[in-house]
């Protein structure tokens, strides 16, 4: 084996295809499958939430905008472009992310909501996860990728089992490595049915809370919540009844759709997302394989935050130059 990816999320998933496509062996060791994740609960539409630093953010994200775009086009199961609408109630400045989606356009009157006198409009990625993640997964068993479910309590018991070793463990960086800055951040959403709707719109100062609507094929996923430090993953009915009422704001033809599910959802953030080479030993996940034999190479991806989608693939390229040493 030649490396071994920890987490089969958004971002494990990417990481270890990114490995195997470059002619890799590579085994994914996880405590549960990918339908357990974060990840499969996300409304997962490309759009930078909670993850720094800003310039690296810019580039992981414009990497993977231009992937996701490519998959699109070759009707990758779950990938769509969807034309958005950001609302705002004073004029914007041009957002800081604008250039990795190839820019924005101001909206025309005609298409802002009542209520709403600005708007910017641009086309983004949505991945519908459900369906993507079963993709990502058979592409890489396909190629002759293993999954493995087993609970680690440390890195160091995978210290001998690979060269090379990423750590995409989310929230569960928290135990394996010791970060305590890894933090969950607590998102609600509700699913309804689509009436008809393909437009994603959004409101991140509504002043009940960020509202936001992003249709998908059959449904759509309204939300939503950013509650840093929260563990609760039960639904609160007032948040969901809250989240229906303001995207009702957003999109008047919400009005009496049918709710299809209540999800939470716990988001791994951290003051910046850990991408990088570990040189800190093995109380780091450094390993060291014993007198004369090579340390692992350990590399670590976590802490995307609300940004696992839209970093995705910029950050697994990133991965893949660091375990080849280029």
């Amino acid at each position: 084996m030649d490396a071994v990816v920890v987490g089969a999320g958004i971002s494990g998933l990417t990481s270890a295809l990114a490995l195997r496509e470059r002619g890799w062996r590579v085994r994914i060791v996880s405590d549960r499958p990918p339908a357990a994740s974060t990840s499969f609960l996300a409304a997962a539409v490309w759009f930078p939430t909670r993850a720094g630093p800003r310039d690296r953010v810019l580039d992981w994200g414009a990497r993977t905008y231009t992937e996701l775009a490519e998959q699109a086009r070759a009707g990758v199961p779950g990938i769509l472009m969807r034309e958005s609408l950001m609302l705002y109630r004073e004029p914007p400045d041009e957002p800081w992310w604008a250039p990795a989606v190839g820019g924005v356009r101001a909206a025309e009157p005609a298409e802002l909501p009542p209520g709403y006198a600005h708007g910017l409009r641009f086309t983004v990625p949505l991945a519908e996860m459900p369906r993507y993640l079963p993709w990502l997964l058979e592409r890489f068993e396909s190629g002759g990728g293993q999954l493995e479910y087993r609970r680690l309590s440390s890195l160091a018991e995978l210290a001998s089992e690979a060269p090379v070793l990423v750590n995409c463990s989310g929230l569960g960086a928290r135990a394996l490595v010791g970060d305590l800055s890894v933090v969950p951040v607590r998102g609600q959403i509700v699913r309804v049915a689509n009436p008809g709707l393909r437009l994603s719109v959004r409101d991140e100062e509504h002043p009940g809370g960020r509202a936001y609507v992003h249709p998908r094929e059959h449904d759509c996923i309204l939300g939503g919540t950013l509650e840093e430090g929260s563990w609760d993953d039960r639904v609160d009915p007032a948040t969901s009844r809250a989240i229906l009422d303001r995207c009702r704001d957003l999109v008047p033809a919400l009005d009496g759709v049918q709710v299809l599910e209540h999800i939470v959802g716990l988001r791994p953030a951290r003051p910046s997302v850990r991408l990088e080479l570990d040189t800190g030993g093995t109380d780091r996940g450094g390993t060291d394989h014993g007198a004369g034999a090579p340390a692992q190479r350990v590399i670590h991806n976590y802490g995307h935050g609300g940004s696992g989608i839209t970093l995705s693939w910029g950050c697994a390229e990133e991965v893949a130059l660091l375990a080849t040493g280029s």
